[in-house]
């Protein structure tokens, strides 16, 4: 689904491909994670680096892209680089080296002591912003402190999600790209990539709750829901119709 004449929401696939950079652009990885639940007790499949290696071998085949930006959150412990965090790390950025991509990380708040890896791993990172032509990439748990002259922001972080209803009549929750603007740029918030992150349902949860503190500064019901899941991109419309949607079936 192309949402301009630059960018290009792949079908199914929470990952945005922008032409002119010949990149693909995904956030919130949370690359071990797993392992990071067994010590508190809940064990879970390996899934989340298995499902995120295929969902960019995919994008690869479909776009032909040279180049890979992750937006914040290629990982998941706050205080430091566990050893299921570094051994997944490794498999990731090899692959990504395999494919033929080059690799750029924007820091999020998960990312502490990633760049004692960068020389060793051959990536780029840069601490929450990065500008590429146009684009102005940061993760998002903080404002971008300086916009320039770029035209649209991308970020990540705040997980978006919706709540929908199936004709069954039963709640389920969809990750989401969120399209909107910023002092008169271009916003896209990306949904996260990681397998076990179902996202923030953006139109239930009040704007006041949201993480990011962009939500502050621009208006959610205005942004438009592009939903991503079961081999789909659907366009959802405007996030205050769906919570209007949501509000109206709760009504007696």
């Amino acid at each position: 689904m192309k949402i301009s004449n630059d960018i290009e929401l792949l079908d199914g696939l929470p990952i945005a491909y922008i032409q002119s950079l010949e990149m693909l652009v995904c956030t919130d990885l949370h690359l071990g994670y797993e392992g990071a639940m067994s010590k508190n007790g809940m064990l879970l499949p390996k899934a989340n680096l298995k499902n995120i290696l295929a969902s960019i071998d995919e994008a690869i085949k479909l776009t032909g892209a040279k180049h890979l930006l992750v937006d914040g959150d290629i990982k998941n412990e706050f205080s430091g680089v566990e050893v299921e965090e570094f051994n997944e790390l490794y498999d990731f950025i090899h692959f990504i080296s395999q494919k033929g991509l080059s690799l750029t990380l924007i820091k999020g708040n998960h990312d502490n002591f990633v760049e004692r890896y960068k020389s060793a791993f051959s990536f780029e990172v840069y601490r929450q912003q990065h500008r590429y032509g146009n684009y102005l990439f940061f993760h998002g748990e903080e404002m971008p402190q300086s916009l320039g002259d770029a035209s649209m922001l991308i970020m990540g972080h705040e997980h978006p999600a919706i709540t929908v209803y199936t004709s069954a009549g039963k709640a389920e929750r969809v990750r989401c790209f969120l399209i909107g603007s910023y002092k008169g740029r271009g916003l896209m918030v990306l949904p996260a990539m990681s397998y076990y992150s179902p996202g923030t349902p953006v139109n239930v949860v009040p704007k006041e709750e949201l993480l990011a503190p962009m939500f502050k500064h621009v208006k959610v019901d205005d942004m438009t829901a592009i939903a991503v899941g079961y081999g789909s991109t659907i366009n959802f419309g405007k996030i205050g119709m769906l919570r209007r949607a949501i509000e109206n079936r709760r009504s007696p």
